[in-house]
């Protein structure tokens, strides 16, 4: 069963999600209609889904804004410029890893937040990587798990970005990292410190001396 991130269903129509929140709505998302695509964008837009960066990150436009089209265009840049993204809700985008499974964008953009935090999240995340994909919640099964307010929402006719939109929202992911290297570090050296002090008592023991005694002079 292939797995695939950044692959998801809005409104009835297959859509590749580039941004998974918007700086300052973070209710919102930003996604690509593959049926909307030039056949040359659409080509080059699946090529950096489906490389190794692609599916390593949870920030597709991460890797976008680096992967280099045939005709010397960043990827990000084109879509952007010639409007191929649109702004619609998280929770009426469902994310379809594979022909099985189903979640919420809004859902899983709330683990991603708890994991961040360090919350009870990393158990779901880590059910989530055993099966492999994204789990359809029971009590959800109807509709796509969409709520039943989802219908009267409507996506907003310019999903375009602005440019300091765009650089605000890597801006943010760069401080997230940055504050999730902190935390590892500040981690180590708790640990390192733990760890000095465990073996602290053995260390200043004497060594004993060894060999054989000394005669004794008449």
């Amino acid at each position: 069963m292939a797995f695939m991130k950044h692959v998801a269903i809005h409104n009835q129509r297959k859509a590749i999600v580039c941004f998974r929140e918007i700086p300052g709505e973070e209710h919102m998302c930003l996604v690509a209609y593959s049926d909307r695509l030039p056949e040359a964008v659409h080509h080059e837009l699946m090529k950096c889904v489906e490389s190794e960066l692609g599916q390593s990150t949870p920030d597709l436009a991460d890797v976008m804004h680096r992967h280099t089209m045939s005709d010397g265009r960043l990827l990000l840049d084109v879509l952007h410029r010639e409007g191929r993204m649109q702004k619609v809700p998280c929770n009426q985008v469902i994310l379809t890893p594979n022909t099985q499974t189903r979640q919420r964008l809004d859902e899983v953009n709330q683990i991603l937040k708890d994991l961040a935090t360090g919350s009870a999240a990393a158990e779901k995340a880590r059910k989530l990587d055993e099966n492999k994909g994204f789990q359809m919640p029971e009590s959800r099964g109807r509709d796509l798990g969409e709520p039943k307010q989802a219908a009267n929402l409507q996506a907003p006719t310019d999903g375009a970005l602005s440019d300091g939109d765009i650089a605000a929202n890597l801006n943010k992911q760069a401080s997230d990292l940055e504050a999730s290297a902190n935390s590892m570090l500040a981690e180590a050296k708790r640990l390192y410190e733990e760890a000095k002090g465990l073996t602290g008592d053995v260390a200043e023991k004497p060594k004993s001396k060894r060999g054989r005694p000394k005669k004794q002079t008449a």
